[in-house]
């Protein structure tokens, strides 16, 4: 499908949130300065580094008239989920949506291959109910690249390319850790498609294993336990959500974390995301998983919003 027939261009605006980056903030901006398709506006956030990534920002905005720093005072440590979300939104302060067409949130830690962004767009050219879409991350363990496990339904949270329109629609991203799980249900609670694709000229390299990016993976696996709580996940699903993670560094342990993060924050309480029509929505999905798998459930719902039905 043309940009004439959609009615949109290709003016994407990419939004970076980063603190403490310098070891890998070079080869991320290298890797998007070879992009085919380049950003008309990159605004990167640094939310008060102590190393040396602010000067590295500088060198790179000094020589590339569409990268703008934003520096943001040093607030003692990274903030793993609503921190990040902070500075995300600081930095989103400072555009005007109107003026693109597409929006990414893309972190500092990541070498994207030179067609990234060209087929993104594209990709959203032939489909117009896709609102949120990307490639697939890898990362070096061993010697050896190794896929991070990350559903097809789901856009990753650390290269979310968005189409604008769908974007404001579900009301942009919550300010919580699992806020790149909630934004993708709540797409299709709007009628918008979420996905990503393993294909070979999108796939990405993550610098850091997911999870891994405070104190260590196994805190980062705890934390996606309490995100799986936060964001309304039941019992049963997140012990075979915990259970098939067995299969992925750090194995059974990671697993076993993630299950004791769930199992910690529902012994003491703790708020869960306060949508009640999300939660439900949300059960719906997981239990047709379950039942259906994950691949088929994800299928019928897109092809319900292709054709305009109720997915639930």
């Amino acid at each position: 499908m043309s940009t004439e027939t959609t009615g949109e261009g290709r003016r994407y605006v990419l939004i970076t949130p980063c603190r403490d980056e310098a070891v890998h903030a070079r080869r991320c901006i290298d890797s998007v300065l070879a992009q085919t398709l380049p950003p008309t506006l990159w605004v990167i956030v640094d939310d008060g580094s102590s190393d040396s990534t602010g000067s590295v920002l500088e060198e790179y905005a000094q020589r590339t008239p569409w990268i703008r720093v934003l520096a943001l005072k040093n607030r003692g440590r990274r903030h793993v989920g609503p921190g990040v979300m902070e500075a995300f939104y600081a930095g989103l302060k400072t555009v005007s949506l109107e003026e693109f067409d597409y929006l990414c949130k893309l972190d500092l830690d990541v070498e994207m291959p030179p067609r990234y962004f060209e087929e993104m767009v594209l990709r959203m050219e032939r489909e117009p109910r896709l609102g949120t879409c990307s490639g697939k991350p890898y990362f070096e363990y061993q010697g050896r690249l190794i896929g991070e496990q990350c559903g097809d339904e789901m856009s990753v949270g650390m290269s979310k390319f968005y189409r604008v329109a769908c974007f404001k629609a579900i009301g942009g991203f919550v300010r919580e850790v699992m806020w790149d799980g909630i934004d993708c249900h709540r797409c299709r609670m709007k009628g918008w498609i979420a996905c990503s694709w393993d294909d070979p000229e999108i796939r990405f390299l993550h610098l850091r294993p997911m999870g891994a990016s405070e104190q260590s993976i196994l805190v980062g696996r705890r934390r996606h336990g309490f995100g799986q709580y936060y964001l309304g996940t039941g019992w049963i699903y997140i012990t075979v959500s915990a259970l098939y993670r067995i299969t992925q560094p750090p194995f059974l342990i990671g697993a076993l974390c993630i299950w004791l993060g769930y199992a910690r924050s529902a012994s003491r309480r703790r708020p869960r995301y306060e949508d009640a029509a999300f939660r439900r929505f949300l059960r719906r999905f997981q239990w047709s998983c379950l039942l259906r798998g994950k691949a088929r459930t994800a299928d019928r719902m897109h092809t319900a919003i292709r054709e305009g039905r109720a997915i639930c």
